[in-house]
Parts: structure tokens; C-alpha cells; sequence
């Protein structure tokens, strides 16, 4: 019951933040999950034997989103190459050098290299997948594109779930997660193909819906649909491998982190949603499948570079 509640409260949070809340609230809002995942992550680490460089850590996490709103608020170009080079390359390296240069202070210098690594790994795991999605905010269809990947890996995870309990009976990778089947593995990819299908094929009718819950302003279809085919996943039928790779990151990024809190010897990465353990615990499948959105939302914008520049 709390899981069902937790859920029906946090969800309309979230489509209001992506639809009606300005780019500065939804930058900070994501900042903020990306501080309580960074927490919780690094509780695991801690949790597995490594002493994390916390404050470093945390400045990696609060830096790239802020640097990522500035950019995008940026429109000059000679700017936008120096906001890139000074406020997102340097500090990359800086930060590496500095938490190579604190674990000199460590007692067992054998601790150096693996507790300046987990720490910076914050950044590739939490804190830029996460930044993505602001990025994505920014786009004219961001906001529609990103509840569609969300929706799109919430149903591969309930179609497993479902399915797992009813037939399951192969074990997936009982060493890491015991409960998960390779029957529920394959309702979730058949489960975030179908439902991707839908999505995009009933696009127009969301946005009609959307429109009138005053959620989306509601543009002329011939517009509309185009970029939706074309901008985020291509041609409809390019929608199956878009959907079917985002429903395998999200798996696979579901069983990382399980495999980090079982060798953390930890049930759930925290306790501040009830029903369902940590923040990290819930968008952990998300981590995996933003990137993999963004790529093919970055290809498409290619395919279309050079169809209409080359052809």
C-alpha cells in the first residue's frame, strides 16, 4: 500500500515539474535529486569497505548541472565555447587531480587510486545522466520526450514484475538479484516496445489531453507529429530498437545498482520513500536509460543534418 501511494504522489509531481515548472525550478529540483542519489550512492560506497571524498564529490554533483543551465541559457556562440572550455572541461580534470592529491593524506596509500575513483564516479553515474535531462528540457518537445522515456522504462518494470511473479521461473542473475527472471526480462522489453508503439503512434491525441489539463500548449498536428517521429526516435518503426534499448538500459541499470548494494551487504540505497527504500532505488533504471535516450535523440538530429543538407 505504501508503494501504490508513494507512487501515486510522486508522479504528478513529476509531470508538473516537467511541463510547468521554468527551466531555473526544474534545473534545481534535478539538482536536488542528484544530491540525494549522490548521498545515498556514496553511502554504498561507504558501506563496501572505500572512504569517498564526500565534499569533492558533492561539488561534482551540484557543479555540472549549474553549468549545464548557464550554457543553455548562453546564445552566443564565442561564449558558449568558453562557458564549455572553463566552466565544464577544467574543472573535470581539476577535480581528478585534487582527489588523486587528497588520498595522499590517506593512511594505507593502497586506498588512493580506488577511493579517489568511486568518488569520482559520481559524475558519469549520478550526476551527468541526470544533467541530461535538462538538457532535454530545453528542447521544444523535451518535456513530452522525456515523460515518454519515463513512461516507457515504468512499464518495462511493471510488465517484469507481473510477469516474473506469474511464470517466472529462470533465474536471470541470481547471484545479484535473486528475484529477477529472464520470463520478466522479456515481458519488459515486449512491454516498453508496445507501449512506445502507442505513445508515439497516439501522439497527437496525448497532446490534445495534455492541452486540456493545461500541461502542454497544443500545436498544429502536421507540426506536431513530425518531430516526434523524426526528433527523438526517427520513422515510427524506429521507435521498436529505441524503445527495446531503453528497456535494456533500464534493466541493466536496475541490476548495477542491486549488485552495489549487495556487495554493500545493503536491502535498499536509503529510507526516505516509503515502499520503495532511496531515491537512488527508484531512478536507478533511469540512470542508464537517459543517456541512451539523449543518443538517439542526438542521431536523429543527425539523420536529419544530412537529409536535408547532403541529399
Amino acid at each position: 500500500m505504501k508503494r501504490v501511494l508513494t507512487a501515486g504522489i510522486l508522479i504528478p509531481i513529476v509531470v508538473l515539474a516537467l511541463f510547468r515548472a521554468p527551466l531555473w525550478l526544474f534545473a534545481l529540483l534535478v539538482l536536488g535529486v542528484a544530491l540525494l542519489a549522490a548521498k545515498e550512492y556514496l553511502g554504498i560506497v561507504k558501506a563496501s569497505g572505500f572512504r569517498p571524498f564526500r565534499v569533492l564529490s558533492y561539488a561534482l554533483v551540484v557543479w555540472l548541472p549549474l553549468v549545464l543551465f548557464e550554457i543553455l541559457q548562453t546564445f552566443n556562440v564565442y561564449a558558449l565555447l568558453q562557458i564549455y572550455l572553463f566552466a565544464l572541461v577544467a574543472p573535470l580534470v581539476l577535480l581528478a587531480f585534487a582527489l588523486m592529491v587528497m588520498g595522499l593524506e590517506r593512511d594505507s596509500l593502497t586506498q588512493l587510486l580506488p577511493d579517489a575513483a568511486v568518488s569520482y564516479m559520481v559524475l558519469p553515474y549520478v550526476a551527468i545522466p541526470l544533467a541530461l535531462m535538462i538538457v532535454q528540457r530545453t528542447n521544444d518537445l523535451g518535456a513530452l520526450l522525456l515523460l515518454y522515456l519515463m513512461v516507457i522504462v515504468w512499464s518495462g518494470d511493471i510488465a517484469a514484475y507481473y510477469v516474473g511473479r506469474a511464470v517466472g521461473k529462470h533465474k536471470l542473475a541470481p547471484r545479484v538479484s535473486p528475484g529477477k527472471t529472464w520470463e520478466g526480462t522479456i515481458a519488459s522489453g515486449v512491454g516498453s516496445i508496445i507501449v512506445g508503439l502507442l505513445l508515439f503512434h497516439f501522439a497527437v491525441p496525448i497532446e490534445v489531453l495534455l492541452s486540456r489539463l493545461h500541461l502542454w500548449k497544443f500545436y498544429d498536428p502536421a507540426i506536431v507529429a513530425r518531430p516526434l517521429y523524426l526528433s527523438y526516435a526517427g520513422p515510427l518503426w524506429l521507435v521498436v530498437p529505441f524503445a527495446l534499448c531503453v528497456n535494456i538500459a533500464a534493466q541493466l541499470g536496475d541490476l548495477v545498482e542491486s549488485a552495489l548494494k549487495r556487495g554493500a551487504g545493503l536491502k535498499d540505497s536509503g529510507s526516505l520513500l516509503p515502499g520503495h527504500g532511496g531515491i537512488l532505488d527508484r531512478i536507478d533504471a533511469l540512470l542508464f536509460a537517459l543517456p541512451v535516450g539523449w543518443l538517439f535523440y542526438q542521431g536523429s538530429h543527425l539523420q536529419n543534418f544530412f537529409r536535408y543538407h547532403i541529399s
